[in-house]
């Protein structure tokens, strides 16, 4: 029912209905009869029988206790009655494609009165575009799935490809986009670039549900550039439809239990049958994104001319079973075994032995996404502490009183300002670089973002516990957000390399681009 359909009420006629049997309160300029809800108040009844809240403007205290979104819910939303007379509601709801007006809740390029030389008119209308998407589609499956662990919902996956073309997108520009239909025509193939992908990686990352972000094809984006790459023709022309059409998925599968970031040390073999015609693959990997669902699997294997990258087909002797984590079971994480699975040699990625160059060249992309996600990440916890620390009352005064939470606040924004800025940077070389140059001049760079950002996140984490006190740990209610950030905030720390091989990667890159003839 609409507000303007709605009784007028002055706040003298609401104060008269103060009694259990008859309870009325005044939130946000709106009337609401609690008198049947009362005692299903979460809370309990007495909460709501205090003399500062029945009959009175309750909206202080309403929202120092619930979110928002509370009152959009139907079931409570029946329970408004009227409005108050001559008042409007002073707090506003989000609606589909809003910007935060929250300071530091965008990047400065989304910010009104700010610039960027970074970002065109063409971007701006793209960022709108994919925002009211994930708004309306991937934020509500993302906390349903989130809710019950299944995969996300495959209607979305077709709505992608018929007309938006975003899981082509996620894989950066490229041939791949040739004569596709990006965002409805919205931007040509030739003109996308990596900062429309870094505004789709960002936008996604909103919905701030860790385990369905990788569970949205998340493998896909890493496991299908080595096919993009290095795959035979025929191979890309079987494959690669199929994974953008969503009628087939694919993960990349390196890691096991014996080894990580040490690819040279993985167990899973691969032996070519005496006719040369197949590869008999043997071994397991673990931890892998996707695997539960994947039908492809781009893997790892130790070969006679030491590590080759080849593409699996999930069938006779390929088995999965999900490995459940810090979070959602929703990213399809999972154990595999490969039992003498007959792979076609036409399936090998690159060259034979050449395993290691066909992962360096996927790394570079891969940690550069993980960036793009945690920078929006932490600025989506910055907004939450800002606002937090502006409606919670400690000692009778806004928490944000307290110098220790503006302390810890600044620190907040100075992070995630400080790895936005270097990720505009870095994504800037890459819209100037080949791919060749890339692997040059960025893989230092890219590692060492990617160990500041996850660093920077896991400290923002810590903070935002700090500010929400016991909401923080709770996964319901007004600190959701912050508990899982920061229950799920080490996989970014891991994924892709740890942080301290990522630092060590980029000191050493450093070191072979010493020149010699320099002195102090």
């Amino acid at each position: 029912m609409a507000s303007k359909e709605l009784k007028q009420y002055t706040a003298d006629e609401v104060a008269k209905h103060n009694k259990p049997d008859d309870l009325w309160v005044i939130i946000n300029a709106k009337v609401y009869n609690l008198t049947r809800f009362k005692d299903m108040h979460p809370g309990g009844a007495s909460v709501l029988h205090d003399e500062d809240v029945a009959g009175q403007d309750a909206t202080e205290a309403f929202y120092s206790l619930h979110l928002t979104e509370v009152l959009e819910r139907p079931q409570y939303k029946r329970l408004q009655i009227g409005v108050v007379a001559g008042e409007e509601p002073t707090i506003k709801s989000h609606n589909i494609g809003d910007l935060s007006k929250v300071p530091y809740g965008e990047p400065t390029w989304l910010t009104a009165g700010y610039f960027s030389p970074y970002f065109s008119d063409n971007h701006r209308k793209f960022q709108q575009e994919i925002r009211k998407f994930t708004d309306e589609w991937i934020t509500p499956d993302a906390e349903a799935r989130e809710a019950d662990g299944k995969r996300p919902s495959q209607k979305y996956s077709i709505r992608w490809r018929n007309e938006l073309n975003i899981h082509a997108m996620r894989l950066g520009p490229g041939k791949h986009l040739k004569g596709l239909n990006l965002m409805n025509g919205l931007v040509k193939p030739e003109e996308f670039d990596y900062f429309h992908e870094m505004i789709i990686t960002q936008e996604l990352a909103r919905c701030n549900a860790r385990g369905y972000g990788d569970g949205l094809l998340g493998g896909k984006v890493i496991g299908l550039p080595p096919v993009l790459n290095f795959g035979s023709d025929a191979l890309k022309a079987k494959v690669v439809p199929e994974v953008f059409s969503a009628k087939k998925f694919i993960c990349l599968a390196v890691s096991e239990a014996q080894a990580g970031s040490d690819v040279m040390g993985l167990q899973t073999t691969a032996v070519k049958t005496e006719d040369g015609k197949y590869w008999i693959v043997n071994g397991t990997k673990k931890w892998i994104t996707n695997a539960t669902f994947a039908d492809y699997f781009t893997v790892g294997c130790k070969t006679e001319d030491g590590f080759t990258v080849m593409l699996i087909e999930r069938g006779e002797g390929v088995e999965t079973r999900p490995i459940k984590t810090s979070y959602s079971s929703a990213a399809g994480t999972g154990f595999i075994t490969f039992d003498n699975v007959k792979v076609p040699v036409e399936n090998t990625l690159g060259e034979e032995g050449g395993g290691i160059f066909v992962m360096l060249s996927n790394f570079n992309h891969e940690r550069w996404v993980m960036c793009c996600s945690s920078a929006r990440s932490q600025r989506s916890i910055v907004d939450a502490c800002l606002q937090w620390s502006s409606q919670r009352k400690a000692f009778g005064k806004p928490l944000n009183s307290q110098a220790v939470i503006r302390h810890k606040i600044a620190q907040m924004i100075s992070r995630a300002e400080s790895v936005q800025n270097w990720l505009e940077n870095i994504t800037y070389q890459m819209c100037n670089m080949s791919y060749k140059q890339q692997a040059s001049k960025l893989a230092g760079q890219i590692a060492f973002l990617k160990s500041y950002s996850t660093s920077c996140a896991q400290e923002t984490a810590r903070d935002a516990v700090q500010i929400f006190g016991g909401r923080g740990i709770t996964q319901s209610g007004m600190g959701r957000l912050i508990e899982h950030y920061h229950r799920t905030v080490p996989f970014d720390a891991l994924l892709g390399g740890a942080e301290d091989v990522l630092s060590d990667l980029g000191v050493r890159q450093a070191l072979r681009a010493m020149p010699e003839d320099s002195r102090l």
